[in-house]
Parts: structure tokens; sequence; C-alpha cells
């Protein structure tokens, strides 16, 4: 049986310019002129106005961004009807100016770091292969296993899914024993304990190319062997007992041990081109006033084409329109529209940048001055969001992707973001500098006898911290410090 129901929804839909902008804020700079360029090639109604300057003028007047900020759409809401003469280029005015100074960025800024050319991790491992004189069946099994190597220079598939993959996809019949023996091979490669399928083989490839007569060296190819367990639990106690050792010889094996990669393919692994870290402002001391800019590369010189403009006119003002020429006018229009859209998604990218990163400058300004941990003061997304009247989703957008540059180094913003910690006297403090505090006394400690959390919940408490065990815990275990126990040296 059908039945009718008459239902009322509420509904929130974001319009194609908010996705627009949404998406734009998310993007970091160094990421930021390749998406320029990728609208510049779909869009011919848009065009980069720097590339048409016959002489550099001042890029970046004075501007107040809330009054930028405060005339344009919300957090990109419909556009309303615009005219097109504020798109086009004006050999006078660049409104996308919006610093906290007039002083231009410093041109080593502004260069990029080249980029060393170098041999990957598997290309040095085929150049060694291609050395061999190999039959062609053992070369591709040799290279068949090469390709299936992880970035960390360990073989983790099965010898009987190489077999399956050679003969599916080199068409090479093979049988197990012979990619086995081709892997120990590639086993006497550089650099040492590389295709290795655990930990223990890696260790133990390393310490067999050592010197042979060597009794430390021996030793340790025991403990490897033998007791891997008992050595990365640092159980020492347990090592001596077995192996009839005293606490130097014990050290000297331990030594030697440490001294091998457990990682063979990260140290020429290459093949990763690193993301560049280029930061979005700058914030300089000047005799004790902070100073913030943006970088240049935030703020592209875009207007519409007048080329399309007059395109446009030229139709629209036909007196007899056909089915073709509408369809152009509509094409045209399109092209401009989506031109002008992308134009205010990028000039309101650059205010909320501004505004959001003003507002974390004054709020931490003790910080920018002194560069010391101590003097963050808890800060939550909600505390910026609510002094620059944006949400919290934009905010968390801005602080999750975007880099500060300051003369104590270059920061990622979330990391200004912190928890409040109340203090024996009543005072909040963040729970940054608490986890300094924790990393100066573990890095001062008596590594034969490391702090347990209990002994560090008792230093904090003296210190005016009434924290938790579990809470230092916490702390440590975000800060990548292992527990005591693992922390103990000879």
């Amino acid at each position: 049986m059908l039945k009718q129901n008459l239902q009322q929804k509420l509904l929130q839909k974001l319009s194609p310019q908010q996705i627009q902008f949404i998406k734009l804020l998310q993007v970091p700079t160094v990421s930021l002129d390749t998406r320029i360029k990728e609208e510049l090639e779909e869009n011919p109604a848009l065009e980069d106005f720097s590339l048409t300057l016959s002489e550099p003028e001042e890029q970046y007047p004075d501007r107040d961004p809330d009054d930028d900020y405060n005339s344009s759409d919300n957090e990109g809401g419909e556009a309303d009807e615009f005219n097109i003469d504020d798109y086009l280029q004006d050999d006078s005015v660049n409104d996308y100016g919006s610093r906290y100074d007039q002083n231009g960025d410093d041109e080593e800024d502004k260069k990029e770091m080249p980029i060393a050319i170098q041999s990957s991790f598997i290309e040095n491992l085929q150049a060694q292969l291609d050395l061999l004189l190999l039959s062609d069946k053992d070369f591709m099994i040799g290279k068949q296993i090469i390709g299936s190597l992880d970035d960390d220079g360990y073989l983790r598939r099965p010898i009987m899914s190489l077999t399956d993959d050679l003969a599916f996809s080199a068409n090479v019949l093979a049988e197990d024993e012979e990619v086995e023996d081709m892997l120990k091979v590639i086993q006497t490669f550089d650099p040492p304990g590389v295709a290795a399928r655990t930990l223990q083989e890696c260790l133990l490839i390393q310490l067999r190319k050592k010197d042979a007569n060597d009794p430390i060296v021996k030793k340790a190819i025991v403990v490897v062997e033998n007791y891997l367990d008992e050595f990365t639990r640092k159980h020492y106690d347990k090592l001596e007992r077995s192996l009839n050792m005293n606490s130097n010889e014990l050290r000297a094996v331990v030594g030697e041990i440490l001294k091998l990669n457990p990682k063979p393919g990260d140290a020429s692994e290459v093949n990763t081109k690193q993301l560049q870290v280029i930061p979005d402002f700058h914030i300089t001391n000047n005799d004790g006033v902070l100073i913030l800019t943006l970088n240049a590369k935030n703020a592209p010189e875009l207007k519409v084409s007048r080329s399309y403009q007059e395109m446009f006119q030229h139709y629209d003002k036909a007196s007899q329109k056909d089915k073709k020429l509408k369809e152009a006018v509509q094409f045209v229009k399109q092209k401009l529209d989506s031109a002008k859209w992308f134009i205010d998604a990028i000039k309101q990218r650059q205010q909320t940048l501004l505004k959001t990163m003003n507002a974390i400058m004054q709020y931490q300004y003790d910080f920018f001055l002194t560069g010391d941990d101590k003097n963050l003061r808890p800060m939550i997304l909600k505390d910026i969001a609510d002094k620059i009247n944006m949400d919290i989703s934009t905010v968390s957008r801005v602080a999750n992707s975007k880099y500060v540059q300051t003369e104590h180094g270059t920061f990622l913003l979330k990391s200004f973001f912190s928890e409040a910690i109340q203090t024996e006297s009543g005072e909040e403090v963040s729970n940054k500098e608490v986890k300094k505090i924790l990393e100066e006394h573990i890095g001062k400690e008596d590594k034969r006898h490391p702090l347990a959390d209990e002994k560090l919940t008792e230093i904090l408490k003296d210190a005016g911290y009434n924290i938790a065990r579990r809470t230092v815990a916490k702390y440590r275990e975000q800060m990548n410090i292992p527990v005591a126990r693992l922390r103990k040296e000879l």
C-alpha cells in the first residue's frame, strides 16, 4: 500500500563558490601556484596580470584586512551581480594588497632551494644487478625482487607470490628455490641489509659482512640470532647471565649492534620528493614590535581578460542572435563568471589567512617575541574563531596546513594550539609548558637509571603541576619518548 507524506527538511548546501574557497583555503603555499596555473589553463578569461607588467610596482599597499573581509561575501556565499570593470586589468591599483607592513619580501625569501638530482634507492640496486653476469631468467627474477622491495629496503612479499608474479606478468616460469637463490644474491648488494625479510635477517646480513674473527662481532651475531627479543626490551641483566658476559663486554656488543641500520632503504632513498615547506607568513621583530607579512606567493595578480570582456559585449549587443551566437554568449559569460569567482576566492583566502594569523600572533605575542615554549598561552580553535568571528572549521583548515616563519624558526600554525592545565596557584598554563619541563628532565636523567612515569609525576607536582601519571604517560608518548626501560643505557 502506497502512502504519501509531506515532510519538511532544513538542508544546508554549499554553493560552488563556497566549495572553491574551502578547497583553496586548504591548499598550502607550495601548491597554490600549481592550482592557479591549472585554472589559467582551463579558463582563458582569467589572466595573470604580473605577466603583462613591464615595470615592477608596489604589490601590497597597506590595507586593513578587516575592512576587506567585512565587505566581501561571508565565507564564499552566493555571488551577486558584479561589475566586470572591477576585475579588469588596472595599471594603477592592485586590489590584492593585504599586508601589515609595506616593505616588500626580501628577494632571498622568494628564491627556491635547488633540488639535487640523485639516483634513487631502486635505481642504485638495479645498477648493481646490471653489473652481474646472469642468465636472462635470473636477471628477470632479480628485477622482480628489486621491484617488490618496500621503501625501507625490506622484502615483505612471500617467495611464492614473487614466483606467481613472474609467471603472470613476465611469462617467466621459475621455481621457489630459484627465486630464493637470487634473493641471496641481492642481499649482498649495498646498502648492507637490503632485501631482508625480517629485522633479524637484516641485522645478521650486516653483521656477517664484518670481520668474522672479531669476538665482539661473533657475540653480536649470537645475540641477534638467539636473544633479539631480550635485546630490544633491554633486558641486559638476562643477557649477561645467559651469555656469561660482564657489563663491559655487553656494552661493546650492544654498541656494535646499535651501529647497524635497521632500515637500509632509508639511507639512500630519494625517490620520494619531499614537500618543500614554504612559509605562508613572516613575523619579524622590530624593536619589540611584531610585524606580520603575507608571503607574496599567496597574493597572485589575477584579472579578467579584457579581450574576453570585449568579446562578450560584442556578442551581447548583436541585433540578431541565432542559436550558435546565443551559445557563444553563454560560453563567454560562463568563463567570465568563473574567472570572477576564482579571483574572489583567492582574495577571500588571502584575507582569511591574514585575519587568522594576526589573531594567533596577538594571542601568542610573548612567544613570538621570545621563542620560549613556556610563554605559549593555552589556546584552542574556538578562541581564535571567536576573536575573528569565523567558524571553527575555517580556523582549523588554516591551522592544519599553513606555516609561519619567525626569527625562532618555522612553525605549523597547529603547533600553537594547546590545552590548558591549572597549577596549584590556580594559574592556567599551556600543556606545552609541561611537555617542555618533561623533555628537560628526561634529557638530564641518568640513562643507567631513567626516570619512570611515577617519578616524573612527582617532579611535576613538586614544580606545582598537579597532573596524573596517565597524563604524564600521554604527553611522553606524544613527544615520541619511550618508557623508562627502553631509555636505559649501559
